[in-house]
Formats: structure tokens, C-alpha cells, sequence
């Protein structure tokens, strides 16, 4: 993680270059998932059964009553409670004798079914009933292949957590993250909850600063082919991948627009780093700001009006925000020695930032109306926050005995996660968007 804080560092003396290897692409997955470690809660859980799915179709390794369960306990706001003790194992909600969940305190309870379909495909059914009132809240049903069995339960868990809680879904979405694991890094992308990793580009030097295009198709990022840093656009579903900057001096930062049409980028050809906005196919650049200090690390506000970015500007660095059209640049933040690497929530009300204080780094949320900010971390080397579809959830890299991880607070601080791979060094996540 120290070498990202010395990046952070150079960024701010004029993006120092680093030789990189040209990244190659593969499409392997990767053997270790992260390993989730959970602690804090919502002070009133959502006690809630879920009973095991029956499968009359052949048994999955992947226990979908399982995944659902360890998503909802993953939030913080459910109590996931033991059913091995009840008699009864309901696949439907006519099924179920609520006397018995009511004995366990459970306020809602899960029943669902797997069963095959001709042409290898499966039918998963679910429903969700409060066992309070003895009635049906939900019920649903998905027509999917078999390696969609997980992305299905995740699917199940956020109507769950919507109806439940009234927030919007979280657990359909992955992540992206760089893994540096026997010298030798790797852009990787995951499950939310950190199973299933892929590797999309590898290399044996540094790969930094992926971005998720808003439909989830793509990820940007900065390699150093040539000697130099370079933006690309790499293609998830084809491979196909796209050079988006390599003009003359560093090009760095890539962030996309709301629409995804375009991209706002960081390039020093000729001064200091500035911001700049270019077209998603590598067409249309197009200068934002312009001054004698260091711009940097661009978001765009949800509606597409603003873009948000570092600069040492004013002495030290802060965060200022600028019409994406260019124009007056206005500060933002003004508590705090150093405020850095600005993200949006995804109502536009917030934006998380890296604050330094006492040379330590933390994540903190800014609200935008008040001014008001609240400290959500306290490991002392925390960067890269980003949030989760739905806004509950912040996800940043910390740093644990001696090795980079990635670690999650809720927005408000109740609830913590610690995400690490055994071996690996992870460091600058992007949490991505819902999956369909």
C-alpha cells in the first residue's frame, strides 16, 4: 500500500513516470477469493431464517440458501438465524408453519427451489414471508443456466434486502481490484462478496487506477506501455481493448461520465497535470482546467453537471469542483491537513475522500448540503474509497500486517468489513454496477 501513497505523492510532482511492462491479457481466474471478515452492526437486526433451497434438480457445490445467507449477514442489518433445529422444510410459502419460525423469533423467513429444465438450463423459485403477519411478501421465480446459480442468489438476497429494509440492492455487483501476489500484479474482478476472481490484465510491473464504465461492460486503466503511463479501455465481454490516451507527457486518472460517453482524464502534454474530458472511442479531447498548479483525480457528479478533482491549488492538497464544460474552479473541502481522491455517492448528496490528519489517512464522508464530515476509518493508511451501488457501503484499501487489503465501512460507520487474499497485496478498488 506504501507504494500507493507514493504514487498519491508523485501525482502532486508533476506524475513522475514509472516504467512499466506492456500488460497482457488473459482471462484465467484466479484460485483465491477473498476472505471476509465482518464486525459492527446495525444495533436492531432483521431476524430472518433461511431455510436450505430444495434441489430436485442434481445438487450445486453452491449452496444457494448459503450465498443469500452470507450476503444479508454481510450488510450488518440481518441476524441470520439456525434453522438446524426446526422439523420442517418448506419450499414454498403455503408450506410453512410460521408457529415453528415464531418459536425461533424470526420476523421473516426465506423458502425457495432449484429444479432442471429441458436444454440444461435450471428454475430457481423463492419467496420471502413475514412470519409476524403469517403472509406472503414476495415471490419470484428465474429461468437460468447453471453457472448463473450464484449470480441468481445474490440476485434473490437484494430483493430481500429491498423489501426489508427499503434501501436499494448491493450484493449483484462486482468489484475491481489490483492484486500484486509473488511480484507480479494483476487487474482482477470479483464478486461483491470477493468469490469468483477473474484476472483481466496482468503484468510484472504496477497496474493502477481501474474505473467501471456505468453499464459494467468496460474498465479503464492506466498501464506504461512505452515507457510511459497510457490509458486504456479494456472490453469484459470481448477482450477487445481500446487505447484511450497516449499523448505526449502522462496520461493518468481515468473516470467516466454518468452516461458513459465520455471519459474525464488527467494529462501533463504540456504543463502542469490537467483535467480533461474525451470521448469514449479515444475522439473529442477537450480541456477542463486550466491553471499553474496540479489537477488531479477527476469523479463526475451523478448528473453528469460537475466533475470533482484534487489540487494543491490552494498550498496543500484539497478538493474543488469544476462545470465539466471548464470554467471557475470552486473548493470544496476545508477541514483536514490533505483531502484527496473525491467519490461520489450515488444520490449526489456526499462524496467520500481521503483525508490525511496527524500524517495519518482515513476515509471521510463530506455532505455536500451541510458541509458536515464524518470519519468513517481508523487504520491510519486507508485510500480509494469507493461506493457500493446502493451508496451503504464504502469500499477502500487499508493496509494489514504489512500486506495491502481491502476493507468496507458503512456510510455510517456502523459497520465494518475486511476483505483479504492470502499471499496478495490488494490495493485500489472500484466497486462496479448492478449486474442484470
Amino acid at each position: 500500500m506504501q507504494a500507493q501513497f507514493q504514487h498519491m505523492k508523485n501525482l502532486f510532482k508533476l506524475l513522475q513516470p514509472v516504467l512499466f511492462f506492456a500488460a497482457t491479457l488473459i482471462s484465467t481466474a484466479s484460485h483465491a477469493a477473498l476472505e471476509i471478515e465482518i464486525s459492527g452492526g446495525s444495533a436492531q437486526q432483521i431476524p430472518i431464517a433461511i431455510v436450505p433451497f430444495a434441489h430436485s434438480a442434481a445438487p450445486s457445490q453452491e449452496k444457494i440458501g448459503d450465498i443469500i445467507a452470507a450476503d444479508l449477514r454481510r450488510s450488518g442489518l440481518f441476524r441470520v438465524l439456525e434453522t438446524a433445529g426446526v422439523a420442517s422444510r418448506p419450499s414454498e410459502v403455503a408450506q410453512i408453519k410460521y408457529a415453528e419460525w415464531s418459536v425461533l423469533q424470526a420476523q421473516a423467513i426465506t423458502v425457495g427451489n432449484v429444479t432442471a429444465l429441458p436444454g440444461n438450463r435450471l428454475k430457481v423459485t423463492f419467496g420471502l414471508a413475514d412470519v409476524l403477519k403469517q403472509s406472503q411478501l414476495v415471490s419470484m421465480e428465474y429461468n437460468i443456466a447453471p453457472n448463473q446459480l450464484r449470480l441468481t442468489a445474490h440476485k434473490i438476497a437484494d430483493v430481500i434486502y429491498q423489501k426489508l429494509t427499503g434501501e436499494g440492492p448491493i450484493f449483484a455487483s462486482r468489484i475491481a481490484y489490483i492484486n500484486k501476489t509473488k511480484g507480479r500484479f494483476s487487474l482482477q474482478v470479483a464478486d461483491a462478496d470477493g468469490v469468483n476472481p477473474q484476472t483481466v490484465v496482468s503484468s510484472s510491473e504496477p497496474i493502477i487506477s481501474p474505473a467501471w464504465s456505468p453499464d459494467g461492460s468496460k474498465i479503464a486503466y492506466v498501464s506504461f506501455e512505452k515507457k510511459k503511463p497510457i490509458i486504456f479501455v479494456q472490453s469484459l465481454t470481448t477482450g477487445q481493448r481500446l487505447t484511450l490516451a497516449n499523448f505526449k507527457g502522462n496520461n493518468s486518472a481515468p473516470t467516466w461520465s454518468p452516461d458513459g460517453t465520455k471519459l474525464a482524464i488527467v494529462l501533463s502534454h504540456s504543463a502542469n497535470s490537467q483535467l480533461y474530458t474525451i470521448n469514449a472511442d479515444g475522439t473529442g479531447l477537450k480541456q477542463v482546467t486550466k491553471s499553474g498548479a496540479i489537477d488531479t483525480e477527476p469523479t463526475w457528479s451523478p448528473d453528469g453537471k460537475w466533475i470533482y478533482f484534487t489540487s494543491d491549488r490552494g498550498g496543500n492538497p484539497q478538493i474543488y469542483k469544476v462545470s465539466a464544460f471548464g470554467g471557475e474552479a470552486q473548493r470544496v473541502t476545508f477541514r483536514g491537513e490533505h483531502n484527496l481522491s473525491p467519490h461520489f455517492s450515488p444520490d449526489g448528496k456526499s462524496i467520500a475522500t481521503v483525508r490525511r490528519d496527524g500524517g495519518k489517512y482515513s476515509i471521510a464522508l463530506q455532505d455536500l448540503t451541510s458541509g458536515q464530515v464524518q470519519i468513517l476509518s481508523e487504520g491510519g493508511q486507508d485510500e480509494s474509497p469507493s461506493f457500493a451501488p446502493n451508496g451503504r457501503v464504502i469500499l477502500y484499501a487499508t493496509r494489514v500486517g504489512g500486506r495491502g487489503a481491502l476493507a468496507a465501512v458503512s456510510s455510517d460507520g456502523r459497520v465494518k468489513q475486511r476483505l483479504s487474499e492470502s499471499g496478495g497485496d490488494i490495493r485500489e478498488p472500484s466497486w462496479g454496477p448492478l449486474l442484470n
